[in-house]
């Protein structure tokens, strides 16, 4: 019999319209001082108009975190894949009131 103990698994579901995704080309990044906001939108070309398609709450920890798995996916993309091109960014006002970071 094992006596040692095991780490409690987390059982993780996802529904299929979920698992479908949202496509988003431009992220807006707001912050107080317990959250961090990051809205996904799709811009598309010659439409004036925009609707954020999702909106996650962070607390710092958490994008911390997160900042820290992108940018170790990032690396190991770029080594399979080749360095990612960070091709100009069209000027787009981004200020929602508060402080406004962009991604």
């Amino acid at each position: 019999m094992d006596n040692a103990k095991k780490e409690p698994q987390l059982n993780i579901e996802l529904d299929q319209e979920v698992a479908e995704g949202t496509y988003s080309n431009l992220a807006i990044i707001n912050h107080s001082v317990s959250e961090f906001i990051v809205d996904f939108i799709n811009i598309m070309p010659g439409v004036p108009k925009a609707k954020v398609k999702s909106r996650i709450i962070l607390t710092p920890q958490h994008a911390k975190r997160l900042s820290k798995a992108l940018q170790d996916n990032i690396k190991k993309f770029e080594q399979n894949n080749g360095e990612i091109k960070d091709y100009e960014h069209p000027p787009i006002p981004m200020n929602f009131g508060g402080t406004t970071g962009e991604a």
